[in-house]
């Protein structure tokens, strides 16, 4: 029997998005249906609203989430009516190339709940990022739910199911910071404040906050920046390189996703350096640099996919991690809100007036 529930809906591209009353299917065969405790509003869920990932309108948006497990499908194991869980977008599926080649965090075949939750018409939702989390329940398959500590507050533990994780795995896993490195992170929203703090946990002996907004550099500070540099009125190339001895960051991340950071991002880094790219650019930007630069300065230019995390692995670590007291989670959470609510926290975010909003249900 469908469940009616209420939900945040992106009916067409660029319009306000609406609260609707939605049907939430009982879970099928490896699904969980999942009361929604929390959700964060995320820059994705807005380019979904505005037809900037595809044209599969009508969204069910929202997928930084935490909650209960209310009820599983048949075959489901490891997971209970009652167990807490965070969602993740990548549910490794075990038999795809890269799977195969022990790389479960590159999974080419993630795996996605089977059935559609609709209008009350029928009309098939297309769940952002396989989630569609701003609603009171919601139908993920069983490798999206990641069971962790149910000490963890719902609005701060549902943000490692996406920008903080994104951020965090950046500088942990996809730049591989070690201890001793230098770091620079470009953009301190919510994804560039999670490299930071992960930079800092690896050990980077300085991290350097790169923005446009000293309100901004000022809270990267909380999350473990040693330097900060307004770009607005500074060159942040050679400001980068002043305090990193005259060479550049061992590091680099670019968590805004525009040419002209990733090209800043290419020469901050030092010589053999790493640059990662984990903002998210949109489809018609286009980069260009001389080949010659590419070839003499060496290192790794890479992008990061949801920072090239494994959520059975890292979502408990995280959340641990917040538990202790060395990942400041809270710290990211401006506001919380009402499902209502969510058109205008996307207004907040354009205007940068917020890391996260959060809907608590």
């Amino acid at each position: 029997m469908p469940h009616e529930v209420h939900a945040v809906v992106a009916a067409k591209q660029g319009a306000p998005v609406e609260l609707q009353t939605i049907l939430v299917p009982d879970p099928g065969p490896g699904e969980v249906l999942v009361a929604v405790q929390a959700c964060g509003v995320c820059h994705t869920d807005l380019h979904y609203r505005d037809g900037a990932i595809n044209d599969a309108f009508p969204f069910l948006l929202g997928h930084e989430a935490a909650g209960v497990i209310e009820s599983v499908g048949p075959g489901v194991t490891g997971l209970a009516p009652g167990d807490y869980v965070v969602l993740a977008w990548r549910a490794p599926c075990g038999n795809c190339r890269s799977c195969r080649r022990g790389r479960p965090w590159y999974c080419f075949d993630s795996g996605n709940a089977t059935q559609p939750m609709t209008l009350r018409d029928g009309t098939p939702l297309a769940a952002a990022l396989g989630i569609g989390a701003f609603a009171e329940k919601t139908l993920v398959a069983a490798g999206q739910a990641v069971k962790v500590d149910p000490n963890a507050r719902p609005e701060a533990a549902g943000l490692i199911g996406c920008g903080v994780m994104a951020g965090y795995g950046a500088a942990v896993h996809t730049g591989a910071v070690g201890s001793g490195d230098t770091v620079a992170v470009i953009g301190c929203g919510g994804v560039g404040n999670a490299a930071i703090a992960g930079a800092s946990i690896a050990g980077a002996r300085r991290v350097v906050a790169v923005d446009i907004d000293d309100r901004k550099l000022d809270g990267a500070t909380r999350f473990g920046a040693t330097h900060t540099v307004n770009s607005r009125g500074t060159d942040p190339i050679e400001a980068v390189r002043g305090l990193t001895g005259g060479h550049g960051a061992d590091v680099v991340i670019d968590a805004v996703g525009r040419p002209e950071t990733y090209r800043q991002g290419f020469y901050m880094r030092d010589l053999a350096g790493t640059l990662v790219q984990v903002g998210v650019p949109e489809p018609d930007m286009r980069i260009e640099l001389p080949l010659i630069d590419l070839f003499s300065r060496g290192g790794a230019l890479k992008s990061s996919w949801y920072g090239d995390c494994l959520p059975s692995r890292d979502f408990p670590v995280l959340i641990d991690r917040y538990l202790s007291g060395r990942l400041d989670l809270g710290g990211f959470v401006t506001e919380t809100i009402a499902l209502d609510e969510v058109e205008s926290a996307f207004d907040k975010m354009r205007d940068g007036r917020v890391l996260r909003s959060v809907v608590v249900l």
